[in-house]
């Protein structure tokens, strides 16, 4: 620990270091407006639409989740890389900018037209089709608020107040205008201005004031974008594999009670690996352009999680007595156990996304990410079966040590050797 104080009181003068903090706690105010802001809001709002428009905003909220999904397409990861690494010169990151916003506008499309077929085949969709469409216009605002720019130039102020100044309108909106259960359908349409206001204005800082030139867009570099940022992007799904399919399996096999008490434990963990993921997000843009400092950054990044974990174990029980009901009483125990998961979140983070990706080897990311969630999927079933909640909590926990574990094996390893283990040397070639 002493280790640690020392490097961090040996870099409190340096400027970048300083850049770094700052992002930092300008991300940490970001996280918190994201779930200060909804809590506020929410039992007002369950208390006025009601159940069943509750349950209307949350299932389109659903649908648009994998539409961000599809329409980020990892280019949170790789754009932010690329940027970094050429912010001296204007004229790149105004292409990488430009190629980057067209795709994400040509991804929109794509999933807009299958939208509407869901619509018309589904009749879940269709009875749900008002909320749905409305709920889809926050896709354009998130496409043209690039988050990811403003992390990748490390000016996060930006994006915080323009993020808490949308959601602090919002929030007054709702209390204005949501004044009885048919208004539910308000509650999409105001968030989904308060995006585009904000992507408006976020836009006119990078085109107008930072001189920014938006080039005009190319089929062929929209889909080689597309194509840089797949692998990216099947990283950001596999696990879920092991992770979701864990949830809904142990919905399947023993029913709500269970699930109820490991989703209890999980929201903690999800907390968690939230602040923890804040920090990796804090100094990948910096560690793009300065792979040299990695070594500083990991070993303060894993002193966190570790004592992050140790905190998160002991106070398991005060948490679940003191936020949940008596009937999450067994959620302790699942929530010692995802504890350790931390440490491991945290090491396939930063070998992976802050080592691997940043050095432009998201092939080998790839691989070891389906192939850890292939086995953590294979592990579940019968943990989830035989053990309930606590099947699903050591399957999570095994899974991330796994990725932990290989991806900090090939960020130590010669690419050569991980490419003959996975047979990549001619896709890495083409």
């Amino acid at each position: 620990m002493s280790n640690l104080i020392n490097k961090i009181s040996s870099i409190r003068k340096n400027q970048e270091a300083r850049t770094v903090a700052g992002n930092f706690m300008w991300l940490s105010a970001l996280q918190v407006a994201g779930y200060v802001f909804p809590l506020i809001t929410m039992p007002y709002l369950a208390r006025v639409i009601g159940v069943d428009g509750f349950g209307k905003i949350a299932f389109a909220a659903a649908i648009m989740v994998w539409i961000q999904t599809i329409v980020n397409w990892g280019f949170n990861l790789t754009a932010i890389r690329d940027v970094a690494q050429n912010k001296d010169d204007q004229e790149r990151v105004s292409i990488i900018f430009s190629n980057i916003l067209w795709a994400r506008f040509f991804l929109a499309g794509l999933t807009f037209v299958v939208l509407l077929a869901l619509i018309a085949i589904i009749p879940a969709f269709r009875e749900s089709w008002e909320i749905i469409l409305i709920s889809f216009l926050m896709i354009p605002g998130l496409i043209i608020f690039p988050e990811w720019y403003f992390q990748a130039m490390e000016r996060m102020k930006y994006i915080t107040i323009l993020n808490v100044v949308t959601k602090l309108l919002f929030t007054l909106m709702v209390f204005i205008f949501v004044k009885e259960p048919s208004d539910y359908i308000l509650q999409p349409l105001l968030m989904s201005f308060g995006y585009l206001i904000s992507g408006g204005i976020s836009l006119y800082i990078i085109l107008g004031r930072w001189g920014i030139k938006l080039h005009r867009p190319q089929y062929g570099r929209i889909i080689e974008t597309i194509k840089g940022s797949t692998d990216v992007f099947i990283n950001h799904l596999a696990p879920n594999l092991y992770n979701s399919l864990s949830i809904i399996l142990l919905g399947v096999f023993s029913g709500g009670i269970a699930s109820g008490i490991y989703d209890g434990a999980n929201k903690f963990m999800n907390l968690l690996n939230n602040i923890l993921n804040t920090i990796t997000r804090a100094f990948y843009p910096f560690l793009s352009r300065k792979q040299d400092k990695f070594s500083i950054y990991i070993s303060i990044v894993i002193s966190i999680a570790v004592c992050s974990s140790v905190v998160m174990y002991l106070l398991a029980p005060l948490l679940v007595n003191t936020l949940l009901s008596p009937e999450f009483h067994e959620s302790i125990t699942v929530l010692r156990i995802l504890s350790i998961s931390a440490i491991f979140y945290v090491v396939s983070e930063a070998y992976g996304l802050c080592n691997l990706i940043i050095n432009h080897r998201e092939k080998i990311l790839r691989q070891l990410t389906l192939t850890c969630s292939i086995i953590g999927f294979t592990i579940a079933v019968p943990m989830v079966y035989y053990y309930s909640y606590i099947g699903v909590a050591v399957t999570v926990v095994v899974s991330r040590l796994l990725l932990g574990l290989s991806a900090m094996w090939a960020a130590k390893s010669d690419a050569n050797d991980i490419y003959s283990l996975f047979k990549l040397r001619q896709t890495e070639r083409s």
